[in-house]
This record gives C-alpha cells, sequence and structure tokens, in this order.
C-alpha cells in the first residue's frame, strides 16, 4: 500500500469539475481555486476572510452609529461636511472590507476561467 500526497502541481480537470470549481470561486473565492490546486488560492482564502470580518466587524458598527446619530445626519441645519466626515471616519473600514473581498472575488473568477479554459473537452 502506498501511501502519499498528491502531485502539487495544476490539475488537470474535466469541464464539469472546472465549472464546480467555478461555482465554489463564486460562493467563497480561493477556495475553488484550491480545489484545482492551484497555489494561488493559498492567497485568495485569507483574502476572502480578511475582506468578510472586516466587512461584518466594522459594518455592523457603522449600523449601530447610523442609527445613534440618525436624526444629526438627517438635520437640514447640520453641517454636511462635519456630517460627511462623521460617516466617511465611521464607514471606511467597512467599505475596504467591501473592496478587499470585491477584489478577491475578480481574481477568483479570473482563476476560475483560466481553470475552465485550461480543462478538457
Amino acid at each position: 500500500m502506498k501511501v502519499s500526497a498528491p502531485p502539487a502541481g495544476p490539475l488537470t480537470l474535466d469541464r464539469q469539475k472546472a465549472w464546480a470549481c467555478l461555482t465554489s470561486n463564486l460562493a467563497l473565492p480561493g477556495f475553488g481555486s484550491l480545489l484545482a490546486r492551484r497555489k494561488v488560492g493559498y492567497v485568495q482564502v485569507p483574502l476572502c476572510v480578511l475582506g468578510l470580518v472586516l466587512t461584518l466587524a466594522f459594518g455592523s458598527r457603522f449600523v449601530v452609529w447610523y442609527f445613534t446619530h440618525r436624526a444629526q445626519i438627517n438635520d437640514p441645519q447640520g453641517d454636511p461636511f462635519a456630517v460627511w466626515s462623521d460617516l466617511w471616519r465611521n464607514a471606511r473600514w467597512a467599505l475596504l472590507g467591501i473592496v478587499v473581498f470585491g477584489f478577491d472575488l475578480l481574481w477568483a473568477l479570473g482563476t476560475s476561467l483560466l481553470v475552465v479554459s485550461q480543462a478538457r473537452r
């Protein structure tokens, strides 16, 4: 009985498995790349997790801040520059998380399309 790890190089997939990797990458970027044995998946997965954590943690904090300051934000007599400054200060980390996740999603989509194009028919 031979016990060894599978080869470390990229895996040549059939079309069905390549499409499964694509849909997996659309759900959670990076995991489909790992299924296709692409080393880039080891970078995509932590970026996906980082984007999700930033968005959830700071996004929930922003929602709480927004509802506590809603009257001040919607005040027609208030200073609009101060309102935009406060909005930016409280939303920037959540927006960074959205940007990181979006970048990772596009990167994983590109990797998936490459895997699908290289798949055997």
